[in-house]
């Protein structure tokens, strides 16, 4: 039982160094954004979702006995902070940054629903109930993103070809 309990640990803090990596992610996303202010707003409440969703995931691994990895939650953040860089350069970084968005959100779900998995196996219905928690904003993120993908790609492109007029962000 006890490696059960240690692999549910181990996960746990991949997921919270996941959502310190989403976070910085949404945040220099959301602060470049200025002419798509529906999908700006969106990554903001996202942005909020996230931090509740890191504050719950401590909540379990603390429970359990452990603390947050600091060297997985870096490593998270210096990923996060180098695709950031990456997108500045494109000139279609409002759709890039919107694919990836929608990539990482199906990373996550794919995380939330091993973890779920763990979790009743190593009998902690309390992170269990956790993650199906978090699990429900990301599927809405994800599908969220996917609904409005098309409307983000087709101001971009009218932007893109409007002589005077900024795509980019």
């Amino acid at each position: 039982m006890a490696e059960l309990k240690e692999n549910l640990l181990d996960w746990l803090r991949d997921a919270h160094a996941m959502e310190q990596q989403a976070e910085t992610m949404l945040k220099g996303q959301a602060s470049r954004i200025e002419h798509y202010p529906v999908l700006k707003a969106r990554i903001e409440e996202h942005i909020q979702e996230t931090i509740g969703q890191r504050e719950l995931l401590e909540g379990c691994i603390k429970r359990l006995g452990g603390s947050p990895s600091t060297l997985k939650d870096v490593m998270g953040k210096m990923a996060a902070f180098g695709q950031a860089v990456g997108g500045m350069t494109a000139s279609d970084e409002i759709v890039k940054g919107a694919m990836a968005g929608y990539v990482f959100e199906h990373f996550e779900i794919a995380s939330y629903t091993a973890l779920i998995a763990a979790a009743k196996t190593a009998g902690d219905a309390e992170t269990a109930r956790v993650c199906e928690e978090i699990l429900v904003q990301e599927e809405a993120m994800a599908d969220w993103l996917a609904a409005h993908l098309p409307e983000v790609t087709e101001e971009f492109m009218v932007r893109d070809a409007t002589p005077g007029v900024e795509a980019k962000k």
